[in-house]
């Protein structure tokens, strides 16, 4: 990913940190259509934000480009405040690399391949049908990975970069990398462009994680972009609108019948005349 000048610093390298060793929860579409179930009726017991969060705009999105001078310096600056080996390097064309750190913060379960598996002999030498399968996951709440990228490395290449270490098949659009910043006790969120470039925000921002850190979400524009989702996927949803849908209905001739039942014993309790 990194693309800078040349020199060993130019080979990405990738150290995974987990904050948790388990799970939080475990479905496969091969074995049953749970999976699209899980994947709302959990999402509002996955959704925890002790503190109040705001999406605003912050400075670090608005810094302009660093003449070679002024990235030199700022390096320089950045890994004196560095306690691990987790410095920048400056390469020769003014490009450099270094260290990010991206918090995973899904309410909603990723998927990743089955484990591999010999087929099981089928009759008549048929081939098996075309089914993709599956597996869908939590991960665990406190999940957390270090990447080493470039400078020029782009918030969409990192967010593919972190799906393909984790072997997530889910479409990339799904995901957004968000800049999470504190301030007077109030969190606040920013959603990172496609070309924006993450190892800037840190050098310019500083190694504090509580001045800048890197959060991947989901993509929520609020508006849905269906042409993200599989075959299958959309069609779970299908299956729950039309149960919603249907519990409306029962809701709504429930209600009407009651009000005829009691306008029938209102006419038989009235006397004529």
């Amino acid at each position: 990913m990194c693309d800078g000048g040349g020199g060993e610093d130019q080979t990405p390298s990738f150290e995974m940190t987990w904050g948790s060793t388990t799970s939080s929860g475990y479905c496969s579409q091969e074995d049953s259509d749970c999976e699209f179930e899980q994947y709302f009726t959990a999402r509002t017991s996955f959704i925890r934000k002790p503190k109040k969060e705001k999406d605003e705009q912050v400075e670090w999105g608005k810094q302009q480009e660093l003449s070679v001078s002024e990235i030199e310096q700022k390096v320089k600056e950045y890994n004196a405040q560095i306690n691990s080996n987790l410095f920048m390097a400056l390469n020769k064309d003014g490009s450099y690399t270094g260290f990010i750190r991206v918090q995973f913060k899904l309410v909603r379960p990723v998927s990743v391949p089955p484990p591999r598996r010999a087929a099981p002999p089928q009759d008549g030498g048929r081939r098996p049908t075309g089914i993709k399968r599956r597996t869908s996951f939590y991960l665990p709440k406190d999940t957390a990975k270090h990447l080493h990228i470039s400078s020029r490395t782009r918030a969409r290449e990192v967010i593919e970069a972190l799906l393909n270490k984790f072997t997530v098949v889910d479409n990339p659009r799904k995901f957004a990398l968000f800049e999470r910043t504190e301030r007077h006790d109030q969190v606040y969120l920013r959603k990172l462009g496609d070309e924006e470039r993450p190892l800037h925000l840190r050098l310019c921002a500083g190694p504090s994680e509580k001045v800048l850190s890197l959060v991947l979400k989901e993509n929520e524009t609020g508006e849905v972009n269906w042409d993200a989702f599989t075959v299958p996927e959309l069609r779970n949803f299908m299956r729950i609108l039309q149960r919603e849908e249907e519990e409306h209905v029962k809701q709504i001739v429930q209600r009407y019948a009651r009000a005829r039942d009691k306008m029938r014993d209102a006419l038989a309790s009235t006397t004529p005349g």
